[in-house]
């Protein structure tokens, strides 16, 4: 290794050891992606409802929120209520919700997955769902094409990852901000020593994730 990394022994050991659960959990994110759009859409909320929040507490809100029968039927005002004890920032991801929910389902007709996989790489989908959709940045856009499957050669760059790409040398200091510019220069290195490591993308995110709150969740 020439680029200064760090602590490599560690990291490859931590892999070997979690590598059977990543693979099902990597699987398993697979099979959703296959789903029928209602369960992608459930996918799209949850990223949308992490955002500054627990992973648990979101994925258990919009289950909340389906089991309530507010996800499809409800307005931005009855999701946001229903979210507000349940999530930061409850109204404006209430409304994200219901954008999503309009601009995928027009007149109940489904259109996330026709939409989603007309694009020829998951670069080029993220890229539109950042743009066309509101409530997805980069980072959550990202998550959601990983969580089905769609976006394994991603990054998703929270806390608990940058700070990981630190303590290996893959960085030197956590970013000021994180414009779109720098999330990119950012996914590129990662990218760069995902193949000098021998770890894939999405596995090495799941170590770190898991490093950081004790599970590998998604």
């Amino acid at each position: 290794m020439k680029r200064g990394y760090r602590d490599l022994d560690t990291l490859r050991a931590e892999y070997d050891a979690k590598r059977p659960i990543i693979e099902s959990r990597l699987e398993e994110f697979r099979r959703t992606g296959a789903l029928p759009d209602q369960r992608l859409f459930e996918e799209l909320c949850f990223c949308m409802v992490a955002v500054q929040s627990n992973a648990r507490r979101s994925d258990a809100a919009v289950a909340a929120l389906r089991n309530a029968e507010l996800l499809w039927s409800g307005d931005s005002d009855e999701i946001a209520t229903f979210l507000q004890h349940r999530t930061r920032f409850h109204n404006h991801k209430a409304a994200f919700i219901v954008r999503a929910r309009e601009r995928f389902f027009p007149n109940g007709t489904a259109r996330l997955s026709e939409t989603i996989d007309s694009f020829p790489s998951s670069k080029d989908v993220r890229a539109w769902l950042v743009r066309e959709v509101h409530g997805l940045g980069l980072k959550e856009a990202s998550h959601f094409l990983r969580n089905t499957g769609r976006g394994e050669d991603l990054a998703i760059l929270d806390r608990h990852i940058l700070r990981n790409l630190i303590r290996h040398g893959v960085l030197r200091r956590l970013p000021r901000t994180l414009t779109a510019k720098r999330y990119l220069e950012i996914e590129a290195r990662m990218g760069q020593f995902s193949r000098e490591v021998g770890i894939p993308m999405a596995a090495l995110d799941l170590v770190f994730w898991s490093r950081e709150t004790g599970e590998i969740f998604k």
